[in-house]
């Protein structure tokens, strides 16, 4: 049985775990989280629970440094929303296969089969991603959202990315940084600007008001959508339909 912590519309940086989240974590055989301190306050408990020689992973230390974001405002960190470029999440199964392996060491030659095949639909997954991508002109791949969420997404996929608050929404954006997101789309012309499903949208749609831009839809950010939830033959509460969602929704309204 796989439960999920954190639900959809779930902030994790600011998810604070409950009693009954923290007995759900003892009672668990193996725990993987995302790392990068996304869980923020949840990290310290994690970690203590690895300590304790519970199965606990991170599933982004299979990720080399030399390919993670290192954002000004976040100095000291990395950021963590890696998962946006389909071919570094990819590179996380790994840490699920050993984690499963060192669990259950019978089925160890089971997991690397399912890691491979999963593996392989992420390299198909990538690549429908670039093609979606490059329907845009370069001059159309302007992406803004409530916060830096998408970073390692611009990379990959050839956006420049401005989000109104940091790489964590901890941090909200002040009158002057408002103004200036108003002052940039006037300026380039942007057509379209998106709201974030685990995110106040309040914001952006105040900032919609004042540049006169359309929201151009909600984009899954840091929280899947609800599991059975069908679009266009695709599950948004699975990581395959959070990421066609995201495509589709923010190429057909730039386009």
């Amino acid at each position: 049985v796989v439960e999920g912590l954190m639900g959809p519309g779930i902030d994790p940086h600011q998810f604070k775990a409950t009693a009954k989240d923290i007995s759900r974590l003892q009672r668990a055989n193996v725990i993987f989280y995302s790392g990068l301190v996304l869980e923020g306050k949840m990290t310290d408990i994690l970690t203590k629970m690895a300590r304790k020689k519970k199965f606990v992973y991170p599933v982004t230390e299979s990720v080399p440094e030399s390919k993670l974001l290192e954002p000004e405002e976040f100095e000291g960190h990395y950021d963590p929303h890696l998962w946006f470029d389909v071919s570094l999440w990819s590179m996380c199964i790994d840490t699920v296969v050993m984690g499963l392996s060192e669990y259950s060491e019978k089925d160890a030659a089971y997991f690397a089969k399912r890691g491979k095949q999963v593996k392989r639909d992420y390299k198909k997954l990538h690549e429908w991603a670039v093609a979606k991508a490059n329907e845009l002109p370069k001059k159309n791949r302007i992406l803004i959202t409530s916060h830096d969420a998408y970073n390692y997404f611009g990379r990959a996929y050839g956006f420049q990315v401005v989000g109104l608050q940091g790489v964590s929404t901890v941090t909200e954006a002040g009158l002057k940084d408002m103004a200036n997101l108003v002052d940039f789309i006037k300026k380039h012309k942007v057509k379209a600007i998106f709201v974030e499903s685990s995110v106040n949208p309040a914001a952006i749609k105040r900032i919609s008001e004042d540049s006169g831009v359309k929201i151009g839809g909600e984009l899954f950010s840091d929280a899947m959508g609800l599991p059975g939830e069908m679009e266009n033959g695709y599950d948004k509460g699975t990581y395959n339909g959070m990421i066609r969602h995201n495509f589709n929704t923010i190429v057909n309204a730039l386009k």
